[in-house]
């Protein structure tokens, strides 16, 4: 019986039951997945509503962030989404990575761990493989910028610490804020986080420049509401 109401073209549902309609009665945040993406798409195929195809996109994908990291080929592999459909939803993921980088030009003071996530979450909610990003800050601890150090595991040579100190001299950096993902979407850090985190921090004393913390961002779960850790709220800033 939900399949074929499903299946129904969204202009022969009742009006309370339209995505439109119900997002200017309720707002937003009241709209399923399925329904936010049904209207993104704007319409179905034959046989195949708009709200049929989101779930088709849904199930294909497993969950938004993986959704959002699909290609425009992809995309287009799910049976009613064409070119134009397959463009508005990278449009849409893409608008949502951009206003992180309005975050940024307002020049917050970044002081805690819940911060940072919330600034550089959807950058790194579509990342494959781990990226590692040092976020610059003034001796008032606002954000000068953010800039990424290397791709791959921070087991490598890519993450010695000239890398990340010679962006934080180029931007007069006081302090900086380690930021990596863990694409597995677990934030638990490894040995090789706790260790290039520990040599980060003893390069940082020698030029004056404080490592205040290392925040390593996953994805959120039923069974794990917090999507990132701290490791200086972890204890390993304790050399």
């Amino acid at each position: 019986m939900a399949e074929a109401v499903s299946n129904l073209r969204i202009k022969d549902l009742p009006n309370q039951e339209r995505p439109r309609e119900r997002l200017v009665q309720f707002g937003a945040e009241a709209l399923k997945n399925s329904e936010l993406i049904a209207i993104l798409l704007r319409t179905g195929t034959k046989g195949h509503s708009a709200i049929s195809i989101s779930e088709q996109l849904l199930a294909h994908f497993k969950t938004l962030d993986h959704l959002a990291r699909a290609s425009l080929k992809d995309l287009r592999q799910i049976k009613g989404i064409g070119r134009d459909k397959a463009i508005a939803l990278k449009s849409a993921f893409t608008l949502a990575q951009r206003m992180s980088l309005e975050v940024r030009n307002e020049s917050p003071i970044l002081d805690d761990a819940e911060q940072i996530a919330n600034l550089l979450r959807e950058d790194n909610r579509v990342y494959e493989v781990e990226h590692l990003q040092v976020v610059l800050l003034n001796a008032r601890r606002k954000l000068i910028r953010v800039e990424e150090v290397c791709q791959g595991t921070l087991d490598s040579i890519l993450a010695h610490p000239r890398e990340v100190f010679k962006r934080a001299i180029a931007g007069n950096a006081a302090a900086i804020i380690l930021v990596h993902n863990h694409p597995s979407g677990d934030p638990t850090p490894s040995e090789a986080d706790i260790r290039v985190t520990r040599d980060l921090i003893r390069a940082g004393q020698l030029l004056r420049i404080e490592v205040l913390d290392h925040v390593i961002i996953g994805i959120r779960t039923n069974t794990r509401p917090r999507d990132y850790v701290s490791l200086r709220e972890l204890g390993y800033f304790s050399l």
